[in-house]
């Protein structure tokens, strides 16, 4: 298998660890969606780390940034861009844009990580009060 199938591969997987993550969310249980998350960002960071083999020479890749307005949005709409974001990584995949989908897939695992940082906040403040 090689690296591009290898990478097409694990963005479907990470974008149905998402669809889970979506679904629980709309369930509000909230152990499922921290483990679909959990997932989703183990299967982003891996998929960043095929990217990053490929690309190793490459030096506009700290210029990437996420949104900065994503930063206090809902969760769900994080959860929605990206899912824009990871149908789009898998499209340039498919279409030979390879460093185009790594820059998607980087930004994604960026708001997801900002997620699990506001489902970790939420669960300190409610061990808190407790």
């Amino acid at each position: 298998m090689t690296a591009n199938e290898k990478i097409l591969k694990s963005l479907k997987s990470a974008t149905t660890h998402l669809e889970n993550s979506m679904q629980a969310l709309n369930k509000k249980d909230e152990n499922a969606f921290a483990e679909s998350l959990w997932h989703l960002a183990a299967e982003l960071e891996y998929v960043l780390f095929l990217f990053s083999i490929t690309f190793q020479n490459e030096n506009n890749l700290s210029k990437w940034k996420p949104n900065p307005e994503q930063k206090n949005a809902e969760t769900g709409l994080v959860l929605v861009e990206v899912q824009n974001l990871l149908d789009e990584a898998e499209k340039r995949m498919m279409n030979g844009k390879s460093l185009d989908a790594y820059k998607g897939t980087y930004i994604a695992r960026h708001y997801i990580l900002r997620v699990q940082e506001e489902l970790a906040k939420k669960k300190r403040e409610a061990l808190k009060k407790k």
